[in-house]
């Protein structure tokens, strides 16, 4: 595996879309921030928390797996 053509890729906005979530409602469920779940929702930060990751699995039902996928930039 070569780690400079593999990204770890957060697909929230994918899951807010299946579900027809909004950003407030997923601010609403999880308490984090709008900026925050608008970052992550376009997959446009290079890092996520700890705690953000568990907010977002316990408010969402998920599982890390489900958000945080690992793929290649080819």
């Amino acid at each position: 595996m070569d780690t400079d053509t593999m990204k770890v890729r957060c697909c929230l906005g994918a899951v807010m879309k299946e579900r027809g979530l909004t950003n407030k409602q997923v601010v609403d469920m999880t308490g984090i921030s709008r900026n925050t779940i608008t970052s992550l929702a376009a997959n446009a930060t290079n890092q996520i928390n700890y705690d953000t990751l568990t907010r977002l699995c316990i408010g969402l039902d998920l599982k890390p797996g489900d958000i945080l996928q690992l793929t290649s930039e080819e």
